[in-house]
């Protein structure tokens, strides 16, 4: 596997102890790699036998690559090689390239093309990729997936927010006070209304309340997605039963509607952010059943 520089920039030294902790929970050693993008350097952590196929994942807005932690432990790093992304921009270790933001859905495409390029480099897939994301990085996988679908052996989205339908008002209201400053308290308040009360993991609820102190860069917003060029490939989509984000059922008939071969599940009983950790067994069930 090839080395890249170690990523710096932004992060704080608590950021990075924390981002540390929550990857500490990834079972086994994790490779770690910061590969070079027109954007900057993009930090992969991957987990799996290197001859696997490739599953790429990508993080909802703020969760880190760290969050595909309980994916990878539940069985998915067994007959995958399962490969975490930190955004561009976003909290966690990728670190972007000065002078050139991602602004626009065609720079995540060109981002995401250069992020694929260096997997590959590593000899990890050579060719298409299971592609994934939750939440925000279900948007841009799905962006993705639409424009590049050579590139893309099967699309997972795991409650897609802006994929399918807009955000609730009220989940946006509630939000807004954390978005317009950040602190600890507002967003381990936030997530414990959005999860309503549920036990989060210590680790990863930490490195949230860093997020408090990242700096803040606009994500990239858009439309929806074309479905049109997802049709021909193989798309499942698990929505969180107990999301406060948007309406489940809503989401799972515009599924249903517009990309009619797409296998939809709603999945009871977990919420929109606690997701991927607290849903990882029954997520990885469901993507393989041969993996637990």
């Amino acid at each position: 596997m090839p080395t890249y520089p170690p990523a710096s920039g932004s992060a704080s030294d608590s950021f990075r102890a924390a981002y540390h902790a929550a990857l500490d929970r990834w079972p086994g050693p994790v490779d770690r790699v910061d590969l070079p993008t027109p954007y900057g350097a993009t930090r992969v952590n991957s987990r799996g036998p290197a001859s696997a196929p490739p599953f790429v994942l990508l993080p909802g807005g703020g969760a880190t690559s760290t969050v595909w932690g309980a994916c990878a432990a539940a069985g998915l790093a067994r007959r995958h090689r399962v490969h975490g992304v930190d955004l561009m921009g976003d909290p966690g270790l990728s670190v972007p390239r000065p002078g050139h933001p991602v602004r626009s859905v065609d720079d995540l495409v060109g981002w995401l093309d250069a992020v694929l390029d260096g997997i590959g480099r590593t000899g990890s897939a050579t060719g298409p990729v299971l592609l994934g994301g939750h939440s925000y990085g279900a948007w841009i996988a799905a962006h993705y997936a639409a424009r590049r679908p050579e590139r893309v052996a099967g699309l997972v989205l795991l409650d897609p927010t802006g994929v399918f339908a807009g955000l609730s008002p009220g989940y946006v209201l509630r939000a807004l006070p954390m978005l317009a400053r950040p602190t600890p308290a507002r967003i381990r308040s936030f997530l414990a209304w959005e999860t309503d009360g549920a036990p989060l993991d210590a680790a990863w609820l930490r490195l949230q309340e860093e997020n408090a102190g990242f700096p803040s860069v606009r994500p990239v917003t858009g439309p929806r997605p074309d479905p049109a060029p997802l049709r021909g490939l193989p798309v499942r989509v698990l929505l969180a039963g107990r999301a406060r984000c948007h309406d489940p059922g809503r989401v799972a008939r515009t599924v249903a509607r517009v990309l009619p071969d797409a296998r939809t599940e709603i999945l009871p009983g977990v919420s929109h952010h606690a997701f991927p950790l607290a849903a990882a067994d029954a997520i990885v069930r469901r993507l393989d059943p041969e993996a637990g």
